[in-house]
């Protein structure tokens, strides 16, 4: 912030915001509201996208610092596949006020992440959302007979690139929101349900979506998900399928043998023994 303040205080300013925009894959781009590019921490800020903001919210207490950003889709910038894909879905994002005839001279005005976005005709609408948005996040466990932890993290302990849980396989063909791969060897039906596929390569490598029902007919292995993946999928494209675990105590114990890691209640009585009353009556 070397300057920035007597700048401010100079009456005469040349201000601009810039924004450092870090999606999840790691991808960091750099866009800004001046008419020309700027450059500082080693990122380009481009002014191609005519992105602008509200004014920011911000408070001293654990209230959730919100703003909006308005700004073009392109292809140049964001484009329309990016967003449809949810490559920006919790993007890290910081916005600074810039000096732009002196680019030394800023002040980090913004830190967070991107949240909803939302298409207006050529344009999108992203909400943003500062650090203290984590705090309003629900904390602690449920009781439930389910297994409340997410297959193949550190709670489940259970290693899902295992051979036979995890199928590196080449696509034949995409049909909305199934696919084909022609290969009948391995897990039976089903073994793939609830579970999710991953693009490796091609145009949509990185996607993932989790899977409907899998299913073996006419000499092939359907996959169907619960939504297609946003992403031109051309034959040979190589994805990879994940088993997938219905949270239940008998699947946990029976296909993984994984019960010792199981981390719902299963033991827990059910809603029809909680509303059961005495009654009179023969033994």
């Amino acid at each position: 912030m070397s300057g920035f303040d007597d700048h401010l205080a100079g009456g005469v300013t040349t201000l601009c915001r810039a924004w450092a925009l870090r999606r999840a894959d790691g991808l960091l781009r750099g866009f800004t509201d001046h008419d020309r590019a700027l450059s500082f921490d080693g990122i380009d800020f481009r002014p191609e996208t005519g992105m602008s903001a509200s004014a920011l919210v911000q408070g001293a207490g654990l209230a959730a610092d919100t703003s909006e950003a308005l700004g073009a889709i392109s292809d140049s910038g964001i484009t329309e596949a990016e967003i449809a894909q949810g490559r920006l879905d919790g993007a890290e994002l910081r916005i600074w006020r810039v000096n732009w005839a002196n680019p030394a001279q800023r002040a980090l005005e913004f830190r967070g992440r991107l949240g909803e976005i939302r298409r207006d005709g050529t344009l999108f609408r992203a909400e943003l959302r500062g650090l203290s948005d984590l705090l309003n996040r629900p904390g602690g466990r449920v009781y439930q007979k389910r297994c409340d932890a997410a297959f193949g993290d550190a709670r489940c302990g259970f290693d899902a690139s295992r051979p036979g849980f995890t199928e590196t396989w080449p696509l034949a063909r995409a049909e909305g929101g199934t696919l084909r791969f022609d290969w009948t060897e391995g897990p039976e039906s089903g073994w793939f349900a609830q579970g999710r596929a991953e693009v490796i390569d091609g145009p949509g490598a990185g996607l993932s979506a989790p899977i409907r029902e899998d299913r073996l007919a006419d000499g092939a292995r359907l996959v169907e998900l619960w939504q297609p993946i946003c992403a031109d999928l051309p034959p040979g494209t190589m994805l990879r399928l994940v088993a997938g675990c219905d949270k239940r105590a008998e699947t946990c114990r029976l296909k993984f043998d994984n019960f010792l890691n199981f981390r719902g209640f299963a033991h827990l009585p059910g809603t029809d023994w909680l509303m059961a009353v005495p009654r009179s009556g023969g033994a």
